[in-house]
């Protein structure tokens, strides 16, 4: 087409005016023509310049995208095996806030010599403490056991940050009332081991062996829940972080 356009001009040129002019015309025109040429191989070039980096931009776009899923699931299988950490310091949580309300529960001795009108007896609801500590410890053994569902939903789905905020919540009221038990049978315990001389409190763990064995041995188990519910609200609070 342009060789054509070309030709055709240089003939009008050179019946019209003297072969110079003609000569500088074609040579303009052969300028122009050249100078158009290459404009359109420009364009095409950038054209096809602009459908490299495209497919570039959309190459590289591909990597952060398997980087992204990549890290999911990494993030994933790490919240996973938190959840599962909180299954397993559940069920341990459960089996010690038990064993504090049974063995504080059963904790009766009675003294081998009694008189005519007494009876040497120590028992658990003989004071409000332990009587306080055996409902708590026994809600808070509840809530633990009425709790794994919720554990096994974050373990299924560790993406679901409603189940664990909501763990996070009752452990922090669990978490107090099983603090607040153990700090009141705790300060029983020690008078009873101990005795206070200023408001003659004596000391019975002399006679009543086997019934301070059990209770300090209830407040122990007592404050292994409370460590362990510290344990669940830390896991909790770090797996909410992750998913924000």
């Amino acid at each position: 087409m342009f060789n054509h356009f070309h030709r055709k001009l240089l003939s009008l040129f050179s019946s019209v005016i003297p072969i110079s002019k003609a000569l500088v015309f074609w040579f303009i025109s052969s300028l122009v023509i050249s100078l158009f040429r290459t404009k359109m191989k420009s364009g095409g070039g950038g054209e096809s310049t602009t459908i490299d980096i495209e497919a570039r931009s959309a190459s590289k776009g591909k990597g952060p995208v398997m980087a992204v899923h990549h890290v999911k699931k990494e993030k994933g299988g790490m919240e996973r095996g938190m959840a599962i950490i909180d299954l397993v310091l559940r069920i341990g949580a459960i089996v010690a806030a038990l064993a504090a309300a049974a063995t504080m529960g059963t904790s009766d001795q009675n003294l081998p010599f009694f008189t005519q009108f007494f009876q040497f007896e120590a028992s658990y609801d003989d004071m409000p403490s332990f009587q306080f500590f055996l409902i708590a410890m026994s809600l808070v053994a509840g809530y633990l056991v009425l709790s794994l569902p919720f554990s096994v939903v974050c373990i299924v789905r560790p993406h679901a940050s409603g189940p664990r905020l909501l763990l996070l919540i009752l452990d922090l009221v669990a978490l107090t009332l099983a603090t607040s038990a153990a700090g009141a049978a705790t300060s029983i315990v020690y008078l009873a081991h101990n005795g206070n001389s200023s408001s003659n409190w004596l000391a019975i763990c002399n006679q009543f062996g086997d019934f301070c064995r059990n209770v300090s041995g209830a407040v122990v188990a007592s404050f292994v829940t409370v460590v362990t519910f510290m344990f669940l609200i830390l896991l909790s609070a770090l797996a909410l972080r992750k998913h924000h």
